[in-house]
């Protein structure tokens, strides 16, 4: 992998990220009040189940 397609892939990450604060502010605060009254096993079973999914796309992908 080189350090253009890392780039490339953080850049794509920034773009996925900034498309709901962009779009719909307000969904934006909503989502996260409500993620504010989750617990931190709920938080990180989804920060989990995020890395397992992107773990096996690279390795899919990759």
């Amino acid at each position: 992998m080189s350090s253009d397609s890392l780039w490339l892939a953080l850049g794509l990450v920034l773009v996925f990220e900034g498309l709901i604060p962009f779009a719909s502010p307000a969904a934006w605060r909503r989502m996260f009040q409500q993620v504010l009254q989750l617990e931190d096993g709920q938080i990180r079973f989804f920060g989990l189940c995020a890395l397992l999914a992107g773990f096996s796309l690279v390795l899919w992908l990759g």
